[in-house]
């Protein structure tokens, strides 16, 4: 197989990999009760409690209705509470809920539980390797888009 060939079938197996890797997750998660897009947030919120609800928009690169509309189901369901700013009650801060601390914990189990199958037969030096691999080829794509931006196209 020449060098074309072969980047080309790894291009592949990478993507494939992470669309079964994502279809994995989605099963797994589904059994919490809460959508995969609504565990980041959930993890988000973890991670950065009284977070304020713009500063999720922003953060996840989604217009302030769509982090509503998700932020509502996650209220309704207990996972979160909103709480309107004293000083400024245009700003909502959004903490999470001890139901919401609870998926999280099985969340990161879960999530556990789908790495060691995909890894499962690797080595730890293997897992190293494919990591550096990996990170090498994501370093070249975000340059690549870095000179995209720049006013000249990168040129």
């Amino acid at each position: 197989m020449n060098r074309k060939e072969s980047m080309r079938r790894t291009v592949g197996l990478i993507v494939k990999t992470e669309v079964l890797f994502h279809r994995l997750l989605e099963r797994q998660v589904s059994h919490t009760g809460v959508f995969p897009s609504q565990h980041r947030l959930l993890m988000e919120l973890d991670r950065n409690p009284a977070c304020a609800q713009m500063e999720l928009a922003e953060k996840f690169g989604v217009s302030a209705a769509a982090i509503t509309v998700s932020l509502k189901k996650l209220e309704k369901g207990g996972y979160i509470k909103r709480k309107a700013d004293r000083e400024d009650g245009r700003v909502n801060h959004v903490e999470i809920t001890p139901e919401g601390k609870a998926v999280v914990g099985q969340s990161l189990r879960l999530f556990e539980e789908a790495d060691e199958l995909l890894f499962a037969g690797f080595g730890d030096d293997e897992v190293e390797a494919l990591a550096a691999l990996l990170s090498r080829a994501k370093e070249n794509l975000e340059r690549d888009e870095a000179r995209q931006r720049e006013p000249d196209g990168g040129k």
